[in-house]
């Protein structure tokens, strides 16, 4: 048995997962981000109550995800943007706390292996996933193991520019894929449609901008409404873009979409699979397959438990 810890900005939650991949005891806090000392005690809580809930059962390791970068070879939390993490020596912290040997690395790459090893993706050796979210998150799994690159940071797709001279993003460049490829840019996207089309059916929809979602458009255009046609089509356009550099670099096996606006599915995945097929620079042999995550938010609970595999 492991334990997976998944350390986001809102909730910290652990698992107890089984050697061949099952979630068997879940729990979560609140996340505490007033201290380093604080949080550090608050994951080591965490840890403690799911080896208190796992009975009999024999502890072996403790995994976690961390939503920054976390350096696996070292066990340190270089830098998290919305925790209070800054050279963090984490692993270390929880090995002496627990006396279990802990593994460390970036919340994706857990999502991802997890999806590759009992997910969507299982079938297969080597796939990227790609969470659309707040931002942008990836994963790059190769032979079934993370690649996380010299430091730890490998996988940053969020921040491959499509537009040089587009908009400035919080990284320092302009024009980064998730500027126009998160469920935020979708949700900015939205927005700015709406104004531009009054009559849209996506102001009945959504009632208001402060109430536009992900699914707004995509549910306009169920409705055959123009102005959420073209919203969709734009998007949809932006992320293949994206794709397209990802496949043309790394040639996955298969793509995994993960986040609230992959629960579109295939209305989501046919145009973009589309797209792809006339523009992909390799056009012949095996093909990159284009799935969604199934795991959920257990995946990087799950993930997280293998990351010293």
């Amino acid at each position: 048995m492991k334990i997976g810890i998944d350390l986001g900005g809102t909730n910290i939650a652990g698992g107890l997962v089984s050697d061949s991949g099952e979630l068997i005891y879940k729990t979560s806090i609140p996340t505490v981000t007033e201290s380093e000392e604080a949080l550090l005690s608050a994951i080591v809580k965490v840890i403690e109550t799911v080896r208190e809930n796992a009975g009999a059962a024999e502890i072996t390791a403790v995994g976690i995800g961390v939503p920054g970068h976390a350096d696996d070879k070292t066990g340190i939390v270089v830098y998290c943007n919305n925790i209070p993490f800054v050279n963090t020596d984490l692993a270390g912290y929880v090995k002496e706390k627990t006396g279990l040997p802990c593994t460390i690395g970036n919340d994706a790459n857990a999502a991802a292996l997890a999806e590759v090893l009992f997910g969507s993706a299982k079938e297969f050796n080597n796939a990227v996933m790609i969470t659309l979210g707040t931002g942008i998150g990836a994963g790059i799994i190769i032979d079934n193991r993370i690649f996380s690159g010299v430091n730890g940071a490998a996988g940053e797709l969020g921040h491959i520019c499509l537009y040089p001279e587009g908009m400035e993003c919080n990284c320092g460049r302009r024009g980064c894929f998730e500027l126009y490829g998160s469920a935020t840019a979708l949700v900015r996207q939205t927005r700015e449609a709406m104004e531009k089309n009054p009559e849209s059916k996506m102001w009945k929809l959504a009632g208001s901008l402060d109430k536009v979602n992900g699914k707004t458009a995509f549910d306009a255009m169920r409705e055959g409404d123009k102005a959420g046609e073209d919203v969709v089509a734009q998007y949809v356009r932006y992320l293949a873009t994206g794709v397209l550099d990802v496949i043309n670099f790394l040639c996955p096996e298969a793509i995994i979409f993960g986040g609230g606006v992959a629960k579109e599915g295939e209305t989501l995945l046919s145009p973009i699979r589309e797209i792809v097929k006339k523009e992909c620079y390799s056009d012949y042999g095996k093909q990159t397959k284009f799935l969604t995550a199934e795991l959920g938010n257990d995946a990087g609970i799950i993930g997280a438990a293998f990351l010293g595999e």
